[in-house]
C-alpha cells in the first residue's frame, strides 16, 4: 500500500485543479475552458471580461464555490456592493461554515449601506471563528452605525485583545466608549494607546474632547500634532 493512501480507495477519487473538481479523466472541458479563461482575464486586471467568463463557468457548474468567490470579489472590487452579495450568499451556499466568506459578506454589506445586514454576518464570522480580529473590529464598525455604541466597544475590545498593537482598534474602542457615556474607560484605553501610538492617541484625546488626559502625551507630540493640523 502507497504511504498517504487509504487501503481501498478508489482511484476515481476527485482531484482539483484551479478550483474544479476532477473525477479520473472526465473532465468538463467546457466549464474548465470558461473557468480558467476567467482565472487569466482576472490576472491580467481585464476584470469585465473575467467576470463573464466565470459566470459562465458557473451557469455550466453551479457547485463551483471557486467562481463564486472570483465573481463576488470582482464585483466587490468595482463596488457594485449588491452584486458582490449576491455572489457572497451563493459562496457560502456551497461553503456555509467559511468564517472568512461570512466577513467578505459583511464587509461589502457594510460598505453597501446594509449594516444590520452586516452585523449578521460579522457575527457569524466571529461565531466560527472567534479569532478573527478583522470580524470583530467589522462587527463593531456596522453597530457603530447604528448607534450600538456598547455592544460595538465590546466588539472592537475583542479586536484590540486579539491585535494589541493595532491602533485603530484602540482608537475605534475609546471613541465607541465615550459616545456609550464610559469616560472611565475611555481614560483606560487612552493610557493604553498612548503606550505605543502616542500620535493616535491625541487625535483620540481631541475627538473625545478629553483635554484632561493630554499628559499621557508627551509634549513634542502634543507640539507636532498642533502644528499638523494647523
Amino acid at each position: 500500500m502507497r504511504a498517504g493512501r487509504k487501503q481501498g480507495t478508489d482511484r476515481s477519487e476527485s482531484w482539483y485543479c484551479l478550483g474544479l473538481p476532477i473525477r479520473g479523466a472526465a473532465m468538463d472541458f467546457e466549464h474548465f475552458r470558461h473557468y480558467a479563461r476567467g482565472w487569466l482575464l482576472h490576472f491580467f486586471g481585464q476584470e469585465e471580461k473575467a467576470f463573464n467568463e466565470y459566470a459562465a463557468a458557473y451557469r455550466l457548474r453551479p457547485n463551483n464555490a471557486k467562481a463564486a468567490c472570483s465573481l463576488a470579489f470582482i464585483a466587490a472590487r468595482r463596488k457594485e456592493y449588491d452584486v458582490a452579495d449576491k455572489w457572497f450568499v451563493e459562496a457560502l451556499r456551497l461553503m456555509p461554515g467559511d468564517a472568512g466568506m461570512h466577513f467578505n459578506r459583511g464587509y461589502v454589506l457594510d460598505q453597501g449601506g446594509r449594516p444590520a445586514e452586516a452585523i449578521g454576518a460579522f457575527g457569524e464570522a466571529v461565531r466560527l471563528n472567534p479569532a478573527l480580529d478583522l470580524a470583530w473590529y467589522g462587527l463593531g464598525m456596522a453597530q457603530a452605525r447604528l448607534g450600538e455604541h456598547a455592544e460595538a466597544a465590546a466588539a472592537f475590545a475583542k479586536a484590540a485583545e486579539l491585535q494589541p498593537m493595532n491602533g485603530e482598534a484602540f482608537y475605534q474602542w475609546a471613541m465607541a466608549c465615550h459616545h456609550a457615556h464610559q469616560p472611565d474607560q475611555v481614560t483606560v484605553i487612552a493610557k493604553r494607546l498612548a503606550g505605543f501610538e502616542p500620535k493616535r492617541a491625541m487625535k483620540l484625546i481631541k475627538d473625545a474632547e478629553r483635554p484632561d488626559l493630554r499628559h499621557l502625551v508627551p509634549a513634542e507630540v502634543q507640539e507636532f500634532f498642533e502644528t499638523y493640523r494647523s
